[in-house]
């Protein structure tokens, strides 16, 4: 999985959503600011999270956005299958986005079963991490704390 500046900007911003959850919203200029995004590429980024149904929006001067779920209710796999499409790393062993591979023998393809291995270990990470642990990881490292690694691949 490769994920483009699109879908880190999408984590970016959700993670300032996340970490001001409540019912009050976060101006544009606000996450763009923290987080170092273009204001315009942000806005598209928002709009396409919003058409997910992972940001709400309030328009006019004291307009913004807000999560529309709990932080606890978003993983990380549906934010990028939202933003990238597939988790895998080829196509030919994406349960979602399936296409078949050049392989003359897909069904024993050494290559494939190594890339399903690898889908495999990154799904199971993805779909378990939510915007909340995000941020609390985010937090933990703010204040200096290392965040525990607690996966093994």
């Amino acid at each position: 999985m490769k994920l483009s500046l699109r879908g880190e900007y999408a984590l970016r911003a959700l993670l300032v959503l996340g970490l001001n959850y409540g019912p009050h919203v976060v101006r544009i200029q606000t996450i763009s600011d923290q987080q170092n995004i273009p204001k315009r590429f942000l806005e598209q980024i928002l709009n396409d999270l919003k058409a997910g149904g992972f940001v709400q929006s309030k328009r006019g001067m004291a307009g913004g956005y807000r999560l529309a779920k709990k932080p606890q209710q978003i993983s990380i796999a549906s934010i990028v299958r939202h933003v990238e499409g597939a988790l895998a790393p080829v196509s030919c062993v994406s349960e979602r986005f399936y296409q078949k591979c050049s392989s003359p023998n897909e069904a024993r393809c050494a290559i494939r079963s190594v890339m399903k291995d690898v889908r495999e270990a990154v799904v199971q990470i993805v779909e378990r991490v939510t915007i909340a642990e995000l941020c609390e990881r985010s937090k933990k490292l703010q204040t200096g704390r290392r965040a525990g690694v607690d996966f093994v691949i």
